[in-house]
Parts: structure tokens; sequence; C-alpha cells
């Protein structure tokens, strides 16, 4: 593991440094800082010169910010004649602007994935892709890690020897397959929440597929961005499904605007996230529990490096 290098911006300090104490490696030696007028300015302290190199970044709120970081140190680390360049995106911003929805809309995932393969990234390494179809958008490999091992081994303990008490819901239509797949590793039942979105952020429940009555129910969801969506499914399945507890969980805490008040005030009696976006400063939810993505960003980075089969961490 001499060879590799791992190096961050700003995004996610706490996941970057539970990567590295899994792989035992430092920390790279560098600064992500910003001039005067707000452009990022990138130092290398060592060197990089034919060594692995990951550079871990979620490109989080703020994106636009974050993922200048990203390409800059991408191009600062070509520059420096790297031998291997892996940007590592926990989370992956833009990804849900990946189709056409209607006239002179943009796709903007394909342009920052053209961005960062242009910046002179080798391969990407991600979680939980809002579309699995953007990893065609790049011409370089990009390897799409779950994160639903991570809640299933959570999950498999707190419901262990109550599993008939259990179902897992999907809150919409759209997200049936993986909820299936989910509920079928836990060798659970599957409800769905069939709702008509309005508007942009807003939804309206229209009915529960599946009898919920008397269950406790975990819903299972790619991200997490106004909270709208997830507690509105959540409080139909109290209200019109009769659902006992309801427990949520999602790969990204994105948490924008009102998302915090509306979690502290939804029926949940828990939401499970994953570390890829750190919790926002100065907010507080007792409902909100994180499980680290570190030893699977760790596996993956040493997978990559070794050059051996990434498959099973996608089981």
């Amino acid at each position: 593991m001499n060879e590799i290098t791992i190096l961050t911006g700003n995004s996610n300090l706490p996941l970057v440094r539970g990567i590295c104490e899994k792989l035992d490696v430092p920390l790279g030696n560098a600064t992500v800082t910003g001039f005067a007028d707000g452009e990022v300015s990138v130092s290398i302290y060592e060197t990089v010169r034919g060594r692995d190199v990951y550079i871990v970044q979620s490109t989080c709120k703020p994106v636009n910010d974050n993922l200048m970081e990203l390409l800059i140190m991408i191009d600062a680390c070509k520059r420096a004649s790297a031998g291997r360049i892996t940007a590592v995106i926990p989370y992956f911003g833009y990804a849900r602007q990946d189709r056409k929805a209607k006239s002179r809309d943009p796709i903007s995932a394909k342009l920052v994935a053209n961005l960062i393969t242009a910046a002179g990234a080798n391969r990407v390494l991600t979680m939980d892709l809002h579309a699995n179809q953007i990893q065609g958008f790049f011409d370089i490999p990009v390897d799409n890690l779950l994160g639903s091992p991570l809640f299933v081994d959570y999950y498999k303990k707190v419901i262990a020897g109550r599993e008939d008490q259990f179902m897992v819901a999907s809150p919409d239509v759209g997200s049936i397959t993986r909820a299936r797949k989910f509920a079928m590793k836990l060798g659970l039942g599957l409800a769905v929440v069939d709702k008509r979105r309005e508007k942009a952020n807003q939804s309206e429940v229209m009915n529960i597929i599946g009898n919920v009555e008397g269950k406790n129910l975990i819903l299972l969801d790619d991200m997490v961005d106004t909270a709208g969506s997830l507690c509105g499914a959540a409080k139909a399945l109290v209200e019109v499904g009769g659902a006992k507890e309801i427990y949520a969980c999602a790969s990204h805490g994105v948490l924008s605007g009102p998302a915090i008040d509306r979690i502290n005030d939804s029926y949940f009696d828990e939401l499970l996230l994953i570390d890829t976006i750190p919790f926002p400063e100065g907010k507080e939810c007792k409902k909100i529990k994180y499980v680290s993505a570190a030893g699977m960003f760790a596996e993956a980075i040493t997978r990559v490096h070794d050059a051996k089969s990434m498959s099973t961490l996608f089981d």
C-alpha cells in the first residue's frame, strides 16, 4: 500500500479520515483554500509522481465549490505526473439531471462526467448513483458501490427474531426494484406507497399497495433532499395503512431547506443515513443516525489498487 496516496478537498473530512484509518494510510499533505474572489487554490506538498492517487470528494453542498475543488485537484495531480488518478465521489451531485424531461433541458450529469474526464481522472468510484445509466456518461471506468449491504447488516440486528413484525416499503413506484432486492435480503414482505407528484419537492400520496396494518415498516430510498416525499410516505403508512413504527434509510442525506424540521415533526422513529454527506452544521435531529461507508470505500480502493474483482462489493 506504499504506492497509494489519498487526497481530499473540504467536502467530507470525517469520512476521508475513516477511509485512511481503515487502509492504514496517512492522509496526503495538501491544502484546498480559496482566493479572495472565491477561486479555488490547491497546494499539494508531497510527490505524487507515478503513484496511485485517490481524491475523495463528495460533490454535495456547496455543490459547485466542491466540484471545482475536485476538478482542480485532479488537474494538479495530472500535471504532477501521477500514475493513476481515481476520483472517489461518495455522493455524485447533479445526478438528478440525467435526461431531458422537457424541451431545452440540460443533461447536467453528462456535463459533469465530461468535466471529470477532461480534468484527467482515470476512473471514478462512487456510491448509489441516482440513475444507473450515469455510468454510461463516462468514457472511463466507473465503479458504483451499493449502500444496501450496510443497511442490511444494521437492520438484521434490529429485527432479529421479529421478522413477522416488519415489512419493507418503497416510498414510490420508481423505487420498487431497489426496495424488492432489499426486502429479499432481509427476508421481509414488500409494500409500496403509490403517489402522484404535482410539482417539484411536493407529492400527494394516493394509496398503499400491501397490507401494513400493525406492522413496523422500513422505508428505503437513495437520497433525502427536502424530505417531503419520504415524510409524506411515512404519514400515509401510519394514517392510511395503519402501520405501527416507521424506520427509514437512505444512502445520501442531502437535507436541504426544511428537511430537518420535517424529519423532527414526522412519524419516523429513526432515519438511518450513510455518511457520504456530512450532517449540516448548526442543526440537530435526534431521529437521524449514521452508518459509515469508510470500510466499504477502503475495501474498494484496495481492490482497485490490487486489480481485484469488485463484484462482491456490489452484492
